[in-house]
């Protein structure tokens, strides 16, 4: 992160960096990036199952905010579209066992968070509130499908 910069900046920032990095000439390129929050504190992807373990313990009964970036660069004109879409998870109170099963299950260990919601992950939860569930999967559809639409292309 940036000096002074929040998390939804710093998704918006990341999506622009990974759609600037592509080379790709006459195209729209689409970046994306995601950031988990718990308590002020970003989650990481946990690589290992005791990671995403410990992880969704932490998670366990609380609300995990998600903010997805996602940026659409136009390579001819160096135009360049940014949305950030937030999400709130709030996780069920989870015993150890629940916790097992579900890492051995779905394997989240490439996930912010540690879980995959459009899989087992649902089982996990309580609630969710935002705009766009498909902002949790990393891609917010919604917000891409209006800056293709800004950007000319016919959606649908």
């Amino acid at each position: 992160m940036l000096p002074n910069e929040d998390f939804a900046s710093l998704a918006g920032r990341l999506a622009h960096k990974k759609a600037a990095s592509v080379h790709a000439p006459d195209s729209l390129v689409i970046g994306s990036d995601q950031v988990a929050v718990l308590e002020q504190r970003r989650l990481s992807k946990p690589g290992t199952a005791e990671r995403a373990h410990a992880q969704l313990r932490a998670c366990s009964g609380k609300t995990v905010q998600f903010f997805t970036g996602v940026a659409l660069l136009n390579t001819v004109t160096r135009d360049v579209q940014t949305s950030v879409v937030h999400y709130r998870v709030t996780f069920r109170t989870l015993n150890d066992a629940e916790i097992r099963r579900y890492v051995t299950r779905d394997d989240p260990l490439d996930c912010a968070g540690s879980f995959k919601w459009e899989r087992l992950g649902i089982a996990l939860m309580a609630s969710l509130d935002g705009p766009d569930p498909t902002a949790l999967e990393g891609l917010p559809l919604i917000a891409l499908c209006k800056m293709l639409r800004k950007a000319g292309l016919e959606i649908p």
